[in-house]
């Protein structure tokens, strides 16, 4: 994966004013903070900032973050958008090292769905969990961790336990927990009489007989 960098500005001034001024200016405003100094308020020009959320590999990587000759690596924790235009409007960036652990959420991809029997059969696949809490090495965060269908039967549950982990990552929520199962109505035939049915059908052999000597007494 090429590497993020995003190139930022001190802003001056905080607040909601300060934001609207400076989103005017063709700037995205930002917080970078963690580690033993201050939150510092930054700005980074919005269209390399579309460039770098774009990407889809903004949020949760390590990003190296420059001003002027300085260079540092973090995190970029969250990003707000505007509702309907989808424009970045502010976002928050977590100083690291680069060998640190850290907790954070990991996308869940499914495979496969095509070697799921119960998937076959007219299952659905209820998604519980979109993404997993991990503990993991700043510099090691996977991009996504891979759920493997094959030969799910309607009825099987997919949980944390069962998600095959990078070497250096451990899971941050119960392995017991479920991420994912396969749901749906199992076919079920019949094997014995509805109870009354073979009552009812004697009753009816029983009036059938005595209506036909009643005919042949006539």
């Amino acid at each position: 994966m090429a590497e993020i960098v995003l190139n930022v500005e001190v802003r001056e001034r905080a607040g909601t004013g300060a934001a609207r001024e400076t989103r005017r200016a063709g700037l995205v405003p930002g917080i970078l903070y963690g580690g033993d100094q201050k939150p510092v308020s930054i700005t980074v020009k919005a269209n390399e900032f579309r460039k770098a959320l774009y990407t889809g590999k903004l949020l949760g990587h390590l990003v190296t973050l420059k001003y002027g000759a300085e260079s540092q690596r973090v995190i970029a924790k969250d990003v707000q958008v505007h509702p309907v235009t989808d424009e970045p409007l502010h976002f928050d960036l977590y100083r690291v090292d680069e060998h640190q652990e850290i907790r954070i959420a990991v996308p869940v991809h499914f495979r496969n769905h095509e070697e799921a029997p119960g998937l076959k059969r007219g299952g659905t696949l209820n998604i519980a969990l979109h993404e997993v809490m991990v503990l993991v090495p700043a510099d090691q965060i996977p991009e996504e961790l891979v759920v493997d269908l094959t030969g799910l039967e309607i009825g099987d549950n997919v949980r944390v336990s069962d998600i095959r982990l990078p070497p250096a990552a451990k899971a941050a929520i119960d392995a017991d927990v479920v991420v994912a199962s396969v749901t749906g109505m199992m076919a079920e035939v019949a094997e014995e009489p509805v109870e009354g049915a073979a009552e009812a059908e004697g009753e009816e052999a029983a009036a059938e007989a005595e209506t036909s000597e009643e005919g042949g007494e006539a």
